[in-house]
């Protein structure tokens, strides 16, 4: 099989999930030994609100990039196996993960949200786009 570049974006989000996911977990860390904070077993880390907020958002952020972009792993896969190579799509992959970079950005940091709704906004519409492209690449086949 050939390599097909679409799994360079898709690649690139796994990375940046991890990133995202190290970089919650040692403040989260570094901020129950400052703080002392005791949480009772069974409690989620989203549940402990003695964490200050800038904590709290990276972990609202992890949590959102295991949400959405799971569509966005299924669809690319789809076009992979699918041999799909085609140039927009490419694009709009490294449109999504790019947009969804930056939210993560803006969220961990100043959490502002009409700027999150745009780049969520925004990296949406890739994946609708792929999706679209997916869904008429695999009726192609089946016609």
């Amino acid at each position: 099989m050939e390599f097909n570049p679409l799994v360079g974006p898709v690649v690139a989000l796994v990375v940046w999930t991890i990133i995202v996911l190290l970089w919650f977990a040692t403040l989260l860390f570094a901020g129950i030994a400052k703080n002392g904070m005791n949480a009772p077993d069974g409690t989620r880390v989203r549940d402990i609100t003695q964490l200050p907020h800038a904590i709290q958002w990276k972990n609202h952020n992890y949590m959102h990039l295991m949400e959405q972009p799971t569509i966005f792993y299924a669809v690319v896969f789809a076009l992979i196996v699918m041999g799909d190579t085609n140039a927009l799509n490419l694009t709009l992959a490294w449109g999504y993960v790019g947009l969804r970079v930056l939210h993560s950005l803006v969220q961990a940091t100043v959490n502002k949200v009409p700027i999150r709704l745009v780049l969520f906004l925004a990296s949406t519409v890739c994946l609708v786009g792929l999706a679209l492209h997916a869904a008429l690449t695999a009726w192609a086949h089946l016609a």
